[in-house]
């Protein structure tokens, strides 16, 4: 498989949504999904920006407004704040949670671990 992708293959899973929250987030302000389909500059059609704002919406991940006949999203949370509830929607999803988060704490960097003890230990923001 070609490492490029083709107009015929599909997109990663959460790419399309990713990159239509990276539009959200940097026009900080409410966008319709024909501004968010100008601003992405992809060669997507609006009904399937719409499509995609709608399942963000059906996730909490975004809000919208009432602009014209349609709405305008807005993120309701910032890219750090969505990550982190990714987060812990996977860590609600494993009955084992002892496990997991030692894990994720075994991965991380000298750096990574510090900064975690630094949180948890409430000297850092």
């Amino acid at each position: 498989m070609s490492p490029h992708h083709t107009a015929s293959e599909r997109r990663p899973s959460g790419e399309l949504e990713s990159t239509i929250l990276a539009a959200l987030w940097a026009a900080e302000t409410p966008l319709t999904p024909g501004q968010v389909q100008g601003a992405i500059g992809a060669a997507l059609a609006r009904t399937t920006v719409t499509t995609i704002l709608s399942r963000l919406y059906e996730k909490g991940t975004v809000t919208r407004i009432r602009a014209g006949r349609g709405f305008a999203y807005t993120p309701t949370e910032d890219a750090p704040g969505l990550t982190a509830r990714r987060m812990h929607s996977e860590l609600q999803k494993e009955e084992d949670r002892s496990t997991v988060l030692a894990r994720f704490v075994s991965q991380l960097t000298d750096e990574d671990e510090q900064l975690l003890r630094d949180l948890l230990d409430g000297e850092a923001r």
